[in-house]
């Protein structure tokens, strides 16, 4: 079979609907071939460089499983933060700054969720430094947690564990998210379903670590051994993180083709997605709380947080296989809002047991945690070019983060001070769990209503964002 017979087979593939201005279609589709392996094939005086396969072969998989460990690695650090700000407010030294303790793990989460646009777009227009901005991010992390064993004030953790490691994850998060993105295009969805996921995975076991080495070592020596296990779990495979695409073609592809803002569905998405992350965040902070005012053990209020992590694994792969399915991506995320919100309503405020919990967190981690993988899916759905994928996953990212800095402040307006066992929520969260369901069903509603609108309304508004009149 000859190499024109090839390239017309898969001309239906990622790249060849991408029409950047440059080369004609012509001369590009060959570079654009997903399927022979890379070689140099000399026709003439031309030099054309196949690609490898997308979707699947040693390549694509060994950058999507690297992916998957430096997000469970780096990631599930800071998630795990609840471990540290338990063990913070019990050290004397840090009592007349326990109120800024919070601030530490706030930081490290937030500045990841809202320096996302950010670091996205140093990533689009510097393409071909993408290993470069993963060798300043990367240390950055470690040094946080290196120079924070150092320091003995909560002003000191909050710049090296809070600020030095969020601006060191997001700026090297970008860079892998976009290598995945080159190398995994039919089964997207799927793929980005498998890297959100493993910070369930951490979440499952890093919580444990974190707290026995904080109680045998201390908080110094902790997150030494941490910086340490960083340093041999991740470094070695920075080196087998690589993009598919050449050097020309990404730098070919660093305009992106902002049309999709234009587009009413995507501020609903927006919208959608701002909503639930207001809401999202609150059972992770204060499921072990609420176990323990019921009168659950320590112990069993890991448990529930271990088995949400589980629940997010499974529903964040789950949701992802469904999103390359051609299941509308709008079908799915009113379910997950919509089976989190019964989830909220129907099991939290009204647990008064182990199980009922246990239910609760393996409902609310599968769908609630589903939602987050329809970014990818909320993406495709307002822009068909690919160069798009990751500018508008990293806006909802942001949207999503915003709530993420908000939990301190919306929390401390909701909770109550008082426990009765017998009231909804147990009086104390009440006000909280009314709030998380009602962000649930609203994240919902807000795109069910967008598609009750007639059909003819609804493509009128497209016509006049598209035309700007």
């Amino acid at each position: 079979m000859t190499t024109t017979t090839i390239q017309t087979s898969v001309e239906h593939f990622e790249l060849s609907n991408w029409t950047p201005a440059g080369p004609s279609r012509s001369q590009t589709d060959r570079s654009e071939n997903p399927i022979l392996p890379t070689n140099n094939i000399t026709s003439g005086e031309t030099v054309i460089q196949e690609l490898k396969p997308v979707d699947g072969g040693v390549a694509a998989w060994t950058v999507l499983i690297t992916a998957f460990v430096f997000e469970a690695v780096l990631w599930g650090f800071p998630i795990s933060f609840g471990v540290f700000q338990e063990y913070y407010s019990t050290i004397p030294e840090f009592k007349d700054s326990s109120s800024k303790i919070a601030l530490i793990g706030t930081l490290a989460q937030g500045l990841s969720y809202l320096g996302g646009p950010f670091s996205a777009a140093i990533t689009r227009r510097f393409p071909r430094y993408q290993r470069q901005q993963i060798w300043v991010g990367w240390p950055l992390c470690i040094l946080g947690l290196v120079c924070g064993s150092f320091t003995s004030t909560v002003n000191g953790l909050i710049i090296t564990q809070g600020i030095m490691y969020g601006v060191g994850f997001v700026t090297l998060y970008y860079p892998i998210i976009s290598m995945v993105d080159e190398w995994w295009v039919a089964r997207k969805g799927m793929a980005f379903g498998i890297v959100a996921s493993a910070g369930g995975a951490s979440g499952t076991v890093m919580p444990l670590i974190v707290n026995a080495l904080l109680k045998k070592y201390g908080y110094k020596t902790t997150l030494r051994a941490i910086a340490a296990a960083m340093v041999i779990l991740t470094g070695p495979l920075i080196f087998v993180l690589k993009g598919r695409l050449t050097h020309s073609e990404r730098s070919m592809m660093t305009r992106t083709n902002w049309s999709f803002i234009k587009k009413p569905l995507f501020w609903i998405y927006c919208f959608s997605t701002l909503i639930q992350g207001l809401g999202f965040f609150f059972p992770s902070v204060y499921l072990p709380s609420y176990a323990a005012d019921i009168g659950l053990s320590s112990t069993q209020g890991a448990l529930i947080l271990a088995v949400m992590a589980v629940a997010q694994v499974l529903g964040q792969f789950a949701f992802g296989y469904l999103s390359d399915k051609n299941v509308p991506v709008s079908t799915l995320t009113i379910s997950c809002s919509f089976m989190a919100m019964v989830a909220t309503f129907g099991l939290w405020g009204m647990a008064k047991s182990l199980g009922l919990l246990l239910t609760f967190s393996i409902i609310f981690g599968f769908f609630a945690y589903g939602f987050a993988t329809m970014r990818v899916g909320m993406g495709r759905a307002v822009s068909d070019d690919p160069s798009g994928v990751v500018v508008t996953f990293a806006i909802l990212v942001f949207c999503s983060g915003v709530g993420n800095v908000l939990v301190g402040p919306i929390s401390a307006g909701l909770l109550d001070k008082t426990v009765s066992v017998d009231a909804y929520g147990i009086n104390v969260y009440k006000s909280l769990v009314i709030f998380t369901g009602v962000c649930m069903s609203l994240s919902a509603i807000v795109i069910v209503l967008w598609f009750l609108l007639p059909r003819k309304v609804r493509e009128l508004q497209f016509r006049v964002s598209s035309t700007g009149g």
